[in-house]
């Protein structure tokens, strides 16, 4: 008799654990609770025996599997960034939702030379170069931009040119 209830009881506890999602981080951290919903740069989902919600950007996530179905849904691939070389690999955010479960590292900042002779867009593409190249030595992957600033002309300096100034925060897994 002993046997039976003993057994009973790990197949309920089995079939209870069976239909918890896990969330797997690109960290190695797993999540384990219940997706309430996927947003487009977002999941959203609950704890196991809580009720509020909880979001973690879709960057941080390498897969979901369904506790229900067992189904696996491939999220994001993992960014490797080494070094300064892989620059080209960082990737800019403008909403902080997005970097929900990702790990701040450090502040980094991309800005033309004040005196230069360079049209607005040239600018503005070497100050996102030199912001990703920053967070590429970090060996981060992602930067929350924080501050995106472009001025032309006389605002900028005596000699008319323009000058562009990016500031953001690094993270990574």
């Amino acid at each position: 008799m002993k046997n039976i209830l003993f057994l009973l009881i790990v197949l309920t506890a089995a079939t209870i654990n069976a239909q918890t999602d896990k969330i797997f981080k690109h960290s190695g951290e797993t999540v384990e609770g219940k997706v309430i919903r996927l947003e487009e740069y977002t999941v959203v989902f609950v704890y196991e025996g809580e009720d509020a919600e909880n979001t973690i950007g879709k960057y941080a996530i390498e897969k979901i599997v369904y506790g229900k179905s067992g189904r696996v849904e491939d999220v994001t691939e993992k960014i490797d960034v080494n070094g300064e070389n892989d620059w080209e690999k960082v990737v800019i955010l403008e909403e902080k939702s997005y970097i929900a479960g990702l790990k701040k590292v450090d502040e980094v900042r991309g800005k033309t030379g004040l005196i230069n002779m360079q049209t607005g867009n040239t600018g503005d593409k070497k100050a996102e170069k030199k912001l990703k190249m920053d967070a590429a030595k970090l060996g981060c992957a992602f930067i929350l931009l924080t501050a995106d600033k472009t001025t032309v002309g006389k605002n900028s300096n005596m000699l008319g040119g323009s000058q562009a100034i990016k500031k953001g925060i690094a993270y990574n897994y």
